[in-house]
Order: structure tokens, then C-alpha cells, then sequence
């Protein structure tokens, strides 16, 4: 099964790379799954992408959690639900921050630069004062196996490494294991810092931090001449800090078996996040309220979740999920999760969560719960039917769904592509530009509503809509229960342990 359907992907895309078959053609013209696809228009969802660009315009040009920037975006996605009918919910949660101290990177000769780095979250403080050495670079600036450190004196050294290919923890831990006392990865796009993490605690001992593509470069031909010293300092201490997610959900549906989308509402400090991650929110805003204008009678809840603090690190998908664990039952109610993080890149690929493991097998921490691979169908089979090509992308937990599938709730989802580089086969199947990267803006200010391709957006937005009206209406497939079933609780927050705040801002300026 997994050998057909990456044939069949591939297949097809050779038929209509230039000209895709119009959905309404390849899918059956007035399907209920097509008909609401239609009514989901990306010019809606673009409308709403432009209301984030203005707030983040009007806040320092972004909209991270814990600032303005992200309030505001949190109430205009309220107001336009409860316009359309929904009540919704702020869910609190807690969560550590950390604030740096110290962020420098200096050479250590007369008239040398110093450079402005970023500690990595979960990296060790340096030392008071910091670390001094030389730097040392490995045979391949990617620095993703222990071969490329062979023959190179990394000993006592900040090792200098390319972003790219491989986790920011494996590219520490070769460097460490070849000798090195500090860490220093530059960006492999222009005009951006690298803000990485390691993902947990205690992978290294040394200070880890992410540095701007010219700066690595310029070091890394200074040291090809000759011995570089230099002094990295970085620290941060950890502070305590408060957000929330925003949740609504259709009254229409039976109460034990629900279906839930979720997508960041977040942006990172560095811009205004509109292809990351405003491009999901805004869809699954779109297809929140053009279900409720639908007034379909579907079986099956289904539940809409903006998350916060997604780019802190997972933080209100995590704490979100952990509350409903600590309750019985709640989670079984979920019948499946969708996730939506960044659907409009602008140098795009149309991939899917890889559920069945049919192009990569999912690491060994990361479980897929039963049911992911249905759910995965339910994407794929809409681009199958509609002559659309698409490829699979890593079942990997690297994003919002990975509370749901460590607690054992199937899920699958949607991408377009971020920092990894395109290639020749994918131009083949998506056009674009090989050489390059999907998003170039990736986690920068250029992140803006210009940097969305619309094309992109617009068969993402379709496939979003169709999937969740159908399993709005059965999900046999995935935990075998179709058809009405036991009554809709008449509040979103219950059976939980916490409420949040209800917002009412009707009388509030709106946002855009």
C-alpha cells in the first residue's frame, strides 16, 4: 500500500505538472466535500492574512507570544468566530521563558568584530567571562557525522558549523565528541538569526548558539587563512511566564467523537510569521466559519485550536493536552488531530504528514498512534482525486501535534515547506526554484504577506476544508464510529478541569 501510493503521487503528477485538472473535474463536481471546499475561498483566507500583517504592522512588527502583537491577533481570530456563531475559549498556561543575559561573539585581535549570537534553548550558560578559544570548522560545514571532524584538530576549540540537513543537537554533539568546547551554527539563509534549540536538556556540556549566515561565512574564511580566537559568551536565566491558546468548537456534533484542527497563532520576535504560522490560523479560521455558515447536521464535534507559544517550543499544544490527559476520558473523545503549520510557502512544496512511514520511517522516539494512517488518507486521497501531486514529509513531532501523538491521539496534517533546500524532483512535480530553500524568509521579517504564494495557499486551503467536512461527517476509518451518536455538550470547555475566560470584546475597536 505505502509503494502504490507514492507511485500514484508521482504518476500523476506527471499528467498534469502545468496544467492540474480544475478540482470540481478530477474530484466529482457536487460532492458535499467539494461543495464546501468552493465555499472556502483563499481570498477569505488571504483577507485574513492581510488583518495579521496590519496588527503586526502595528506592533513592532510581529506577533510572538507574551506581546502585544500576539493579543491582538488572539482577538481578531475571537471576533471573527463569534461573529460566525462560535463562543470561544482563552485556555491558560504557564510555561518557562528563557531571558537572556549575555549574547556575544568577539574576536580577540586588534580592530576584529563582535558579532551578536543566540544562546540555544536547552544549550549550557558559558562560564563567567565565557569561552576563549580558536575556532575550528569541520571538512563538511554541515557538520552531520563524525567523519567530518576527522583529521580536523577540534580540540579545545568553538566549533564553527553550517545550519542545514541535520538537527542543531546532532550537529553539538559530533562537535563535542570531536573535541569541541563550544558551539557556534550559522544560518544557511540571508538576513536571519539563527533561534534554534536542542530540543532537551543535557545533550551537551558546552554553550551552544546560532549566528547570521554573513557573519559564519566571513569567520569561516578567516579561518581558512589562519587561527581565529574569539570569546563566546552567552547566558540566560529562566523565568516563569504566562499565555493561552484560543479554542472554539461547532455546537452541531455529537460529544464523544471529536475532530480537531490546530494551527499556531504565534509568530517568532523577528517578524511578523504570516506564511509561519499565519497561513494555517487564517485557514482553519476560514473553514471555522464557513462550517458554522454551512449549517451542515454533521455526526462527529469538531474543534478548532490557535495555539500559543508554539515557537517557545510547542508550549500550548503541550500544556493543552497534558490538561486532558490528567482527566478521564477527554482525550478519547478526540477521534483525531490535524495539524496546519505553514501552508503557503513561497517556494512550495504540497507534502503530508508521512503516517504510513512510506518514504521515511519516523524516529524511534516518535510514536504513530493507530488511526494516523487513515487520517493521512483522508489528505492524500483529496489530492489523489483531484490529479494533485504532493510528497510526504517527516512524521517527525517537530510541530503541535506532538503532545496529541505522544498521548496516543492519531493525527496527521499539512506543509509546505521551510529551511530545507529544494530540489530538482520537486520543481519537477511543484515548479519553482531548485537550490533554494521553500521559505527563504523563513523565521525573519521578510516573513510578510508578500512572501505567501497564493497557489500554494489556495490548494491547501481546499484539502483543509474537504478533510474536515468529511470527517466532520464519519470517521469510521480511523476509530470505526460513524453516524449520531451521544449529545453535544453545550460549551466548549467541558469536562475540563479549567475553563480559561470567555471573551466578550464586542464593544472593542476591531483589528483591522
Amino acid at each position: 500500500m505505502a509503494v502504490r501510493r507514492t507511485l500514484v503521487a508521482l504518476v500523476s503528477s506527471v499528467a498534469v505538472v502545468g496544467a492540474l485538472a480544475a478540482p470540481a473535474e478530477a474530484h466529482g463536481r457536487g460532492t458535499p466535500e467539494e461543495r464546501f471546499a468552493q465555499q472556502v475561498s483563499t481570498r477569505n483566507v488571504v483577507s485574513h492574512l492581510a488583518a495579521l500583517q496590519r496588527i503586526a504592522d502595528r506592533n513592532d512588527g510581529n506577533r510572538a507570544a507574551l506581546t502585544s502583537g500576539y493579543e491582538e491577533s488572539a482577538r481578531y481570530v475571537e471576533r471573527t468566530l463569534r461573529k460566525a456563531g462560535y463562543r470561544t475559549e482563552r485556555d491558560p498556561f504557564s510555561y518557562d521563558r528563557e531571558v537572556v543575559d549575555t549574547n556575544t561573539l568577539t574576536e580577540n585581535s586588534p580592530g576584529s568584530a563582535a558579532y551578536e549570537v543566540d544562546l540555544m534553548e536547552f544549550s549550557p550558560n558559558a562560564p563567567a567571562g565565557g569561552v576563549t578559544a580558536d575556532l575550528a570548522a569541520p571538512t563538511d560545514p554541515l557538520g552531520c557525522t563524525a567523519d567530518t571532524w576527522a583529521g580536523v584538530d577540534a580540540v579545545g576549540k568553538i566549533a564553527l558549523i553550517s545550519r542545514g540537513t541535520c538537527f542543531f543537537s546532532e550537529k553539538a554533539a559530533f562537535a563535542v565528541a570531536a573535541g569541541a568546547v563550544g558551539v557556534v551554527v550559522y544560518n544557511n539563509v540571508p538576513d536571519a538569526q539563527v533561534s534554534g534549540t536542542l530540543g532537551e536538556a543535557g545533550v551537551v556540556s558546552v554553550p551552544v548558539a546560532g549566528l547570521r549566515q554573513a557573519d559564519g561565512q566571513a569567520l569561516l574564511a578567516e579561518v581558512a587563512a589562519g587561527p581565529v580566537n574569539v570569546t563566546l559568551d552567552v547566558s540566560s536565566h529562566v523565568e516563569t511566564v504566562e499565555s493561552f491558546n484560543v479554542i472554539a468548537e461547532t455546537r452541531q456534533g455529537r460529544d464523544d467523537n471529536v475532530v480537531m484542527l490546530g494551527a499556531h497563532l504565534d509568530s517568532v520576535e523577528e517578524g511578523p510569521g504570516i506564511n509561519d504560522n499565519g497561513t494555517g490560523s487564517a485557514t482553519i479560521l476560514e473553514v471555522a466559519v464557513q462550517l458554522a455558515k454551512s449549517h451542515a447536521h454533521h455526526n462527529n464535534t469538531v474543534r478548532f485550536a490557535w495555539w500559543g507559544a508554539e515557537e517557545a517550543g510547542l508550549e500550548g499544544s503541550t500544556a493543552y493536552v497534558d490538561e486532558l490527559a490528567d482527566q478521564d476520558g477527554e482525550l478519547d473523545r478526540i477521534a483525531t488531530y490535524l495539524n496546519f503549520d505553514m501552508v503557503g510557502s513561497p517556494n512550495y512544496i504540497i507534502s503530508v504528514y508521512d503516517a504510513d512511514q512510506s518514504t521515511y520511517p519516523a524516529p524511534e522516539d516518535v510514536p504513530i498512534p493507530p488511526g494516523s494512517e487513515a487520517t493521512e488518507d483522508v489528505l492524500t486521497d483529496w489530492f489523489d482525486g483531484n490529479r494533485q501531486p504532493w510528497i510526504d514529509t517527516a512524521f517527525d513531532g517537530r510541530s503541535d501535534y506532538q503532545a496529541f501523538i505522544l498521548n496516543g491521539v492519531p493525527a496527521s496534517g499539512l506543509f509546505t515547506g521551510a529551511d530545507d533546500v529544494k530540489t530538482d524532483e520537486e520543481v519537477a512535480l511543484f515548479g519553482g526554484t531548485a537550490g533554494i530553500t521553500h521559505d527563504p524568509n523563513y523565521h525573519s521579517a521578510g516573513d510578510d504577506l508578500a512572501n505567501v504564494n497564493r497557489t500554494a495557499l489556495g490548494i491547501m486551503t481546499k484539502a483543509i476544508a474537504a478533510s474536515t467536512y468529511s470527517l466532520a461527517w464519519d470517521t469510521s476509518a480511523i476509530n470505526g464510529v460513524s453516524g449520531p451518536g451521544a449529545g453535544h455538550h453545550p460549551w466548549p470547555g467541558h469536562g475540563r478541569g479549567k475553563h480559561g475566560t470567555t471573551e466578550d470584546l464586542s464593544g472593542l475597536e476591531r483589528a483591522s
